[in-house]
């Protein structure tokens, strides 16, 4: 995604929004992770992204999207990003959640309002009140700079 000024507050947001969905992934052995990125079995990653999820979200939110990459190198730690796809009423974020040894990493490709308002500012909370919507536990939003 071009970056903008609200990108990284819009990062932040979906961050700790999934911050437990990513939690839940990293369960998963790296190995097992990266085998199924390899070998193209993308319903078997669509099944396990969409039962890390239902933990915390209203089904469909969180959707594994069209693939995912890895990073396995001697002596690294392991490193497995995943497409996601996140469906709060009324918006659309393409991401890519990196799941690294002790935490996560969001990046949004895409985000698409299906009624944008002309004030980027209220898109972005929109979208933080989207995701708080349809997340079963409330999460805190990260500080506004």
């Amino acid at each position: 995604m071009k970056i903008c000024p609200y990108t990284k507050e819009r990062e932040e947001i979906v961050a700790h929004a999934i911050r437990s969905v990513a939690s839940e992934l990293r369960l998963i052995d790296a190995a097992d992770l990266i085998a199924l990125l390899r070998l193209g079995c993308h319903s078997d990653l669509s099944d396990l992204v969409s039962s890390a999820a239902e933990l915390f979200f209203q089904p469909g939110t969180v959707n594994f999207g069209v693939g995912g990459d890895y990073n396995l190198d001697w002596g690294t730690t392991p490193q497995v990003t995943l497409d996601l796809e996140l469906k709060p009423d009324g918006i659309t974020v393409f991401a890519r959640l990196t799941l690294l040894e002790s935490h996560g990493q969001v990046e949004i490709n895409h985000i698409s309002f299906d009624d944008p308002s002309p004030n980027p500012d209220e898109n972005t909370a929109l979208l933080a009140a989207n995701l708080k919507a349809s997340a079963f536990n409330d999460f805190n939003l990260p500080c506004p700079q």
